[in-house]
């Protein structure tokens, strides 16, 4: 029926009459691919899984799996646990902690009925958890990673592949999985991953080859541009630093160096990506937190849904972190019938303050203002660094109150 009507109305363009990856009768097999997964897969799969190396392997149709190759019309690295507002609202006081069959009613069906797989890789990766503010903060730290390396991974690779839509953006009902905000309409780390991954001008690590990649989704030439690339510990003390000039084409993606080996890290370490167009303006950015244990991934047990990891990153030095305080400015103005409420975040330290995430409230003992859309969050600031953020949503949320920001994050007082 569908293509009944596009036939009537003289459709110009190509199409694909299916989300699935059935051969076409006229050209054979379309590049489009359902092949999940749906399960939590570690950062480095999207990169590493490739149609040239095992297109074959158990659970995945000859197509191979989900990296970043052909058009694959429904994915995601998994579960989307919320942020503790969310899981508050979802659960109820009296099974806040532990994890819970409660949870797990918000979760799928199927192979999804619990979140087990992403709640063992972010015990094994970022240490257990003994309390759901930890569980919660530690789940946006992974879902951020998770759901960033695969639209980078994607766009680092265009066009051996050309598309993929993530399965999904949010939830009809309150859910653990899947969402990049969830049924409150509150964003949590996937929301921020996608985000970043997507910005027009992008600095990108390769979590396959340790490469640094540009990418440019954006339709003119950028000429001009500054990438400079750090590598840090754990303390903040610098271990690799360089700049590259170069030219973006429209619409390119290009290799810029490989990061060598670097003696000394810590077992957490930290990449930086800074972006500056001709007039030194910044234009893209990116902030890594790597570890210097191998991530494998268990290729040999891939399935429709999942393909699992062998062994994990170890990112429980994190909790080494030094607390800091951070020196906070806001305003809000009115625009119409929205207000926008700036933020100046600054680090004083001599550490770095780690994954702060931002609110702005109904006042100071109000509830969080939803839905928003903010420039940019969960986000970190090495020492010394100044950086601005924009939160803009509807006067009406506001009501009669005066907006109240609030400050949060891994070791942020």
């Amino acid at each position: 029926m569908y293509l009944d009507i596009e036939k009537q109305l003289l459709w110009p363009n190509p199409v694909v009459s299916s989300a699935t990856g059935k051969a076409t009768t006229v050209t054979g097999n379309s590049g489009v691919k359902m092949t999940g997964p749906y399960e939590y897969v570690a950062p480095s799969y999207w990169e590493q899984d490739t149609l040239q190396g095992q297109p074959n392997r158990k659970g995945c149709n000859p197509g191979g799996c989900g990296g970043a190759y052909g058009f694959n019309t429904e994915t995601s690295m998994g579960p989307a646990v919320p942020p503790i507002e969310s899981i508050g609202a979802m659960v109820g006081k009296d099974h806040l902690w532990p994890v819970d069959d409660v949870w797990n009613y918000h979760a799928g069906g199927g192979e999804f009925k619990t979140i087990n797989v992403f709640s063992d890789a972010l015990a094994n990766r970022y240490g257990k958890s003994d309390n759901v503010e930890d569980f919660a903060f530690k789940s946006q730290m992974q879902t951020y990673e998770g759901v960033r390396a695969m639209y980078e991974a994607y766009s680092r690779n265009k066009y051996q592949s050309t598309g993929v839509i993530q399965w999904m953006l949010n939830n009809a009902w309150p859910s653990m999985i899947w969402h990049l905000y969830d049924y409150y309409l509150r964003p949590g780390g996937g929301y921020f991953g996608a985000k970043r991954a997507l910005e027009a001008l992008h600095p990108v690590y390769g979590y396959d080859d340790h490469s640094i990649w540009v990418v440019s989704s954006q339709y003119e030439d950028a000429k001009g541009l500054k990438l400079t690339t750090k590598l840090y510990n754990l303390d903040t003390a610098e271990k690799f630093s360089h700049q590259d000039s170069l030219d973006a084409a429209a619409d390119s993606t290009a290799k810029i160096l490989t990061l060598p080996d670097v003696p000394g890290l810590s077992s957490v370490y930290f990449v930086a990506l800074r972006l500056t167009d001709s007039a030194g303006k910044l234009v893209g950015s990116n902030f890594y937190w790597l570890s210097t244990k191998p991530e494998t991934i268990d290729w040999a047990k891939s399935t429709w849904w999942m393909t699992p990891t062998d062994s994990f990153a170890d990112y429980t030095a994190l909790a080494q972190l030094s607390k800091i305080k951070l020196k906070v400015t806001d305003r809000t103005e009115r625009k119409g019938d929205e207000f926008i409420t700036h933020v100046t975040l600054e680090n004083p330290s001599k550490s770095l303050a780690f994954f702060v995430r931002l609110k702005v409230q109904k006042g100071m003992k109000g509830e969080e203002i939803l839905p928003v859309l903010w420039d940019d969050n969960y986000i970190s600031l090495l020492p010394g660094e100044k950086r601005e953020v924009t939160a803009t949503y509807r006067t009406g949320e506001l009501g009669s109150e005066k907006a109240a920001v609030r400050v949060s994050g891994w070791n942020v007082e």
